[in-house]
C-alpha cells in the first residue's frame, strides 16, 4: 500500500472527508437558528416535551427504556428484564433463568443512546462483568435472531386516525469477507468502515483478530445497527408503500400517546415485515430520534440539513397540536435540569465498557 493509499485509509482522514463521522454539533450548527425560531414560535425552547405526553421529556432525552416498555405492544417487544443498581451478578442470572432467557444475551443501560454501553453477552461471565461494570440502571433483553434490521421513522398528527412514514434506514452491521489469506486484523485495515473502530474491536476479539477467514466467509464484528458502532445506513425510504404504513401505523397505535419518532425493528423478509409477520420492535425512541437515513454515504449534507428541518417543522407542529390539547412544555428550570442529567448520564455511559 502506497503512501497516498495508507492516507486515505487514517482514521483522521476519514472522518474528515465523510460528513457522516462528523461530531453532532458540527453537523447541527448550521441550522440550530431554525430550532430557535421554531422555539420563539412555540414561546418554549423545551416545546418537544409535548410531543409524546407519555414519554419522559417526549423522548428528547433521558428517557427510561423501562418506562417505554411499559407501553410497548408485549407480543413484538422482545423479552426484557430490568436492573437497578447496585446489583448483583449472581441475582441477575437467577432472575435470567428464571424468565427463561437462555444466550445469547443483550445487555443495554436503561438510559442512553447511539450504542453506548450496548453488550452482547454470550456466557454467564459476560454477565457478571457486565454487571460489575455497570455505571448505570441497565436491562438484559434476549437476543432478536433476525438478520434484518431497520429504523423506520413515523409520525402521526393529533386527531387524525392514520399516521404517515417519512424515512427507512436499513442498517448494514459492520463486517469483513474473508478472501483466504488475510487475517481479521489486515481485513479490517482494508475496511473504512471498519478501521475507525478498530480500537474497540482489539478489546473486543484480541487474538481472535489474528484468525484468517476461508474465502467468501463473512464476519459480522459487531451485530447492532448503530451508526457509531460501525453499522452502515441506507436510505431505503423509497419502499415506504401503503402496506407498510398501514402495518406500522398499526402497532404505533399501540404505544399509548406515541406521535413522533423512530422504530428500530429486526424482522426477517421484507414481505413479512409489510404483511406485520416475523418481527421484533426492540426500540422506540421519541422526540430525540434522528432521521437517521441522512447517513446513507450517498447522501450530502445538503440533504442531511433539509430533513433534519423537515423532521423539525413536524416535532413542531405536533408539540404545538398536543400542548393546545392540555399537555405542558417543560420550564425552563425543567429543561435545564434534563440537559445537566444529561450530562451526568453521558460521563456515566462513557465509563462502561464497549
Amino acid at each position: 500500500m502506497n503512501r497516498l493509499s495508507r492516507l486515505a485509509y487514517c482514521p483522521f482522514f476519514i472522518r474528515l472527508l465523510h460528513w457522516e463521522y462528523w461530531s453532532f454539533n458540527t453537523v447541527y450548527a448550521p441550522v440550530y437558528l431554525i430550532w430557535f425560531g421554531l422555539s420563539a414560535r412555540a414561546k418554549s425552547f423545551f416545546f418537544f416535551a409535548a410531543s409524546n405526553p407519555t414519554i419522559r421529556n417526549g423522548g428528547f432525552l433521558n428517557e427510561s427504556k423501562k418506562e417505554i416498555a411499559t407501553l410497548m405492544p408485549s407480543a413484538i417487544y422482545p423479552k426484557t428484564i430490568f436492573f437497578s443498581l447496585p446489583c448483583n451478578g449472581d441475582i441477575v442470572l437467577l432472575e435470567l433463568y428464571k424468565n427463561g432467557l437462555s444466550f445469547p444475551l443483550i445487555g443495554k443501560p436503561d438510559v442512553g443512546g447511539r450504542g453506548r454501553g450496548v453488550k452482547v453477552l454470550t456466557d454467564e461471565k459476560d454477565v457478571r462483568s457486565y454487571v460489575s461494570n455497570a455505571s448505570l440502571d441497565f436491562h438484559v433483553q434476549e437476543f432478536v435472531p433476525y438478520k434484518n434490521e431497520v429504523g423506520v421513522f413515523y409520525y402521526r398528527f393529533p386527531g387524525e386516525d392514520n399516521g404517515r412514514l417519512s424515512g427507512i434506514v436499513r442498517k448494514e452491521f459492520l463486517k469483513v469477507k474473508g478472501d483466504g489469506v488475510s487475517s481479521i486484523n489486515h481485513l479490517i485495515q482494508k475496511n473504512k468502515r471498519a478501521v475507525l473502530q478498530l480500537p474497540v474491536l482489539k478489546k473486543i476479539f484480541g487474538d481472535g483478530l489474528l484468525q484468517v477467514l476461508p474465502l467468501g466467509e463473512e464476519k459480522v464484528l459487531v451485530p447492532y445497527g448503530n451508526h457509531a458502532r460501525g453499522a452502515m445506513f441506507i436510505d431505503d425510504s423509497g419502499l415506504i408503500d401503503d402496506e407498510l404504513t398501514k402495518t406500522i401505523d398499526a402497532v404505533c397505535k399501540q404505544i399509548d400517546g406515541f406521535y413522533f419518532g423512530r422504530l428500530d425493528i429486526r424482522f426477517n423478509t421484507w414481505d413479512e415485515l409489510k404483511q406485520g409477520k416475523n418481527f421484533s420492535l426492540i426500540e422506540v425512541n421519541g422526540a430525540g430520534s434522528e432521521p437517521t437515513h441522512i447517513y446513507d454515504p450517498k447522501h450530502s449534507l445538503f440533504f442531511a440539513w433539509k430533513e433534519i428541518v423537515r423532521h423539525w417543522l413536524l416535532l413542531w407542529r405536533i408539540s404545538r397540536m398536543n400542548h393546545k390539547k392540555g399537555h405542558a412544555y417543560l420550564t425552563l428550570k425543567e429543561g435545564f435540569r434534563m440537559f445537566r442529567e444529561n450530562k451526568t448520564i453521558s460521563q456515566k455511559l462513557a465509563a462502561m465498557p464497549e
